[in-house]
């Protein structure tokens, strides 16, 4: 099985693949979409929504996990962050990935054990966990941290394909 995982953000969007095999988890791919913050919002939700359909394809994941909305300070800073979030929930349904979603502090819990964990705690138990020499990004990170809760959600409860079947359309391998 292989898992998207996407932390959303209308300047770095964060994503992540791994893939499942048996009990063991394997990275595959990670990386940061940077929009120029100076771009109107609609030219950077495009350029986010363009590259991970890219990803999509690539990679051909089986389900796409991607971080909630935390409660940010300001509310521009929380409506912008939802529409990147948006365009990552469209480009997977337009894949027919089934979709999770998961709060940031239960990310940082399944994967670092405190939900109050920061990027760079966060970042190096990823790193553990997939056996990576080299960090990505720490968008990129938080995003394989996304990836890695679905997948050891999805073994815990042992119905990956029951999930899986409730993909929004089919998709068509290459």
């Amino acid at each position: 099985m292989i898992v998207l995982g996407i932390d959303p953000g209308s300047v770095r969007t964060g994503w992540g693949v791994v893939r499942r095999a048996g009990p063991k988890l394997m990275y595959v791919a990670a990386g940061t979409i940077e929009t120029d913050r100076d771009d109107e919002l609609p030219a950077r939700l495009l350029e986010i929504y363009t590259e991970l359909c890219a990803v999509i394809r690539e990679h051909e994941p089986d389900a796409m996990a991607v971080e909630d909305i935390f409660h940010a300070r300001f509310a521009g800073s929380a409506l912008k962050l939802g529409h990147a979030r948006g365009v990552a929930l469209l480009a997977g349904a337009n894949a027919g990935l089934a979709i999770a979603a998961y709060a940031p502090a239960l990310v940082k819990r399944s994967v670092a054990g405190s939900g109050a964990a920061d990027k760079p705690q966060v970042a190096r138990i990823v790193g553990a966990i997939l056996g990576l020499r080299e960090l990505p990004k720490l968008d990129a990170t938080d995003a394989l941290a996304v990836a890695i809760t679905h997948a050891n959600a999805l073994l815990s409860k042992g119905l990956p394909a029951a999930l899986l079947a409730k993909t929004a359309q089919p998709r068509s391998r290459r």
